[in-house]
Formats: C-alpha cells, structure tokens, sequence
C-alpha cells in the first residue's frame, strides 16, 4: 500500500508540474515574441472561438494573472490526481471541456482566458467529493480547500467586468456534477488496525440488547468478566 500511494504521489506531482510549466512556457513565448495568442481563448457563439475551450487554460493577459493562478492550479491537480487517480482520468477532461464549453455557449461576448475555470472546477470537486464520500480522508480535504479556497466563492459573481465569473461558475458547477457521479468511482481507505481487531474478536454488538439479566453470571475467582449464555445466536465468521 505504501508503494502504491507513492505512485500516485509521484502522478499528481509529475501532471501538475508538467502542466503548469507548459502554461508559463506559453506565457513566456508571448513575452519573447511579443506575439498575442490571447485570440484563441474562448469567445462565445463563434465557430473560431471553439479552439479557446482547449487553449484558453494556458492563455493569461499578464504576469500577475498567471501568478495569481499557478500556485492554486498546481495544488488543486496535484490533489487531484495523486488521491481521486481513478476518477482524475474522467474529471480532469470533464471539467476542462465542459467548463469551456458552457462559457462560449452562455458567455459574455469576449475573449475569455486563463486557468481559473479550471482552478474552480477542481476546488469543487474536491470540496463535494468529501461531502458526499465522508471517509476522513475526503472530509479532511474538502476542510482545507474551504480553508484555503473559501473565498472563491466571490469569484462566481460579476463582480469585476474584466473577470470571466462565468468561466468561474461554470468550473464550479461542473466540478459538483462530478463529484456526484464519481463520489464511489475511488476505493474507500484501508480501515484501520483497530477496526480490523475488533471484527476479529467476534464481538457483535447487535445481541448485546437481547442479553438476559438472569442469563449472566460473573466469576468470583477473578476480575469481573462478563459471560453470555451460549444459546445466543453467535456472529458467523466471513
């Protein structure tokens, strides 16, 4: 198992890594050319600005935009990816295709660039999967992406004319659609030690209420024990 979660690890790591880098090379061939690509983002309800859904995530208007954007990308897919693997193959292209999509069908008409549709999209999912599967490992997440993301939730108003909110809107609601589908896509945690002694012992809780006071006796030569009749149905080993 620890290899195992080693491997995902180093998943998570080596898409996120190589995702982001190939944004900041895009950016920086912009900057190196003095070539805009900003052209092929996302502009809604034109056949050419279908090209965007694909490239606008590696697409930003400046620096501080792509900033803003890569520390929350890269932890959100290496999170991604390195817990939910299984499901990571379905949702990662679900929330990029669909995100984008959904913003040149029901967007303001103009170009439309940058990750955070991605950046939201994967926020959500993280934060309802944990919802909706609620082992403590999901729980826990879900509890530090509102820790850490808490305030996207402004991000999906129009609050700023220059901000794409549907873009951020879009993520969000096609990351909550995925984490409804995918919710049992992963296999839950191992149990722990403690859980699998308890089986082992054989203790069934159920007949503890059926117990009669007149069939439980106690040792007088030791330590209070408790005995059970032995016409009580008994637990059937698996």
């Amino acid at each position: 198992m620890i290899d195992e979660d080693k491997a995902k690890v180093r998943i998570g790591l080596i898409i996120a890594s190589g995702f982001l880098i190939a944004i900041w090379l895009v950016k920086l061939f912009e900057v190196y050319t003095g070539i805009s690509l900003s052209e092929y983002g996302v502009y809604p309800r034109e056949l050419k600005g279908l090209r965007g859904i694909f490239f606008s995530p590696f697409l930003h208007s400046d620096f501080g935009h792509l900033i803003s954007n890569s520390t929350s990308l890269f932890i959100l897919t290496f999170s991604l990816f390195s817990l939910y693997t299984r499901s990571s193959i379905w949702v990662f292209p679900i929330i990029y295709v669909f995100h984008g999509l959904a913003v040149w069908l029901f967007a303001r008409e103009a170009y439309h660039i940058g990750a955070s549709g991605l950046v939201y999209g994967f926020a959500s999912y993280l934060f309802f999967i944990g919802v909706f599967r609620k082992d403590s490992r999901s729980i826990a997440l879900s509890l530090l992406v509102v820790f850490l993301y808490g305030g996207l939730v402004w991000g999906v108003l129009p609050t700023d004319p220059n901000v794409s909110f549907e873009a951020h809107l879009s993520g969000g609601i096609i990351g909550l659609v995925c984490s409804i589908i995918f919710r049992k896509y992963d296999p839950l945690p191992d149990r722990t030690d403690d859980d699998e002694e308890e089986e082992d012992i054989g203790i069934n809780y159920d007949y503890i209420d059926d117990v009669n006071p007149d069939d439980v006796k106690i040792r007088e030569d030791a330590h209070p024990v408790w005995f059970v009749n032995t016409s009580l149905p008994k637990k059937k080993k698996k």
